[in-house]
């Protein structure tokens, strides 16, 4: 499996830059990394914050056109197993928070967000943009928890060394997934699923109440079990989860 990584100085964002990219005939992995991004975006209307030169930013376009449509969340599966597999090797009590995002006890280190495109016959294109925080030590905007790597460990991290090791593991678990091992990729992402089987308070459109994860399906619902014993299933920002805040 062949891969391409295209280094940029600064963009308005790493995905639109792929999505715009003209000349993917001889990769199966085409990767934009940048220092800096103008207009990250995160899931919904979330902004992206990352200091210049601090984190690492990129994203990753493949073609998985044989992919059933119906597993195409597995890609999220996938992304967010690579990550985490990376960033347990530094560090514990990483998990994956649903869908993608990685959290080191109730604090994110990174997000995903991932763009479809389709034709006629199916997946056309994935664009997967990522950001991790990495040496950042100051977060001034308004996201509730973030963390770095550098609160975790107190030492400077390579980003190059960072971003080889993490398209090391997309590519490895990127090969199940094209060979059809679904059932190994959820399993592993139910393993280290955030909060799951624990009783939790979450909020959806009608207010708070506790519940615990039962699973996620293959088409990226989640699925709750309230206190009477009602499963409950949500797609994504139908669910929220009750965090508290300035934990260390």
């Amino acid at each position: 499996m062949k891969r391409s990584i295209l280094r940029i100085n600064e963009t308005d964002s790493t995905n639109r830059f792929l999505r715009e990219y003209r000349g993917m005939e001889d990769v199966d992995l085409l990767v934009a990394m940048t220092d800096f991004q103008t207009a990250g975006k995160g899931q919904g209307e979330n902004h992206w914050e990352s200091e210049a030169a601090k984190n690492l930013l990129f994203s990753i376009k493949i073609q998985p056109k044989a992919l059933p449509a119906s597993k195409q969340y597995m890609i999220s599966m996938v992304t967010a197993i690579a990550i985490h597999e990376v960033l347990r090797q530094i560090a514990g009590n990483f998990t994956i928070k649903w869908p993608n995002d990685i959290y080191w006890k109730d604090r994110k280190v990174s997000g995903t967000l991932i763009e479809t495109r389709y034709t006629s016959n199916g997946l056309k294109d994935v664009i997967i943009g990522v950001g991790i925080n990495v040496n950042q030590e100051v977060f001034t905007s308004q996201a509730p928890n973030p963390a770095s790597l550098r609160h975790i460990t107190g030492e400077t991290t390579d980003r190059e060394e960072l971003l080889e090791q993490v398209l090391e593991k997309f590519q490895k678990h990127y090969q199940k997934l094209l060979a059809g091992q679904y059932a190994e990729i959820s399993d592993q992402y139910h393993q280290w699923l955030y909060r799951k089987d624990e009783w939790n308070t979450y909020i959806d459109k009608n207010g708070r109440f506790t519940a615990r994860i039962v699973k996620v399906n293959d088409n990226g619902q989640l699925v709750l079990e309230d206190e009477s014993g009602k499963l409950r299933e949500y797609m994504f920002k139908e669910i929220e989860f009750y965090i508290k805040t300035n934990q260390k």
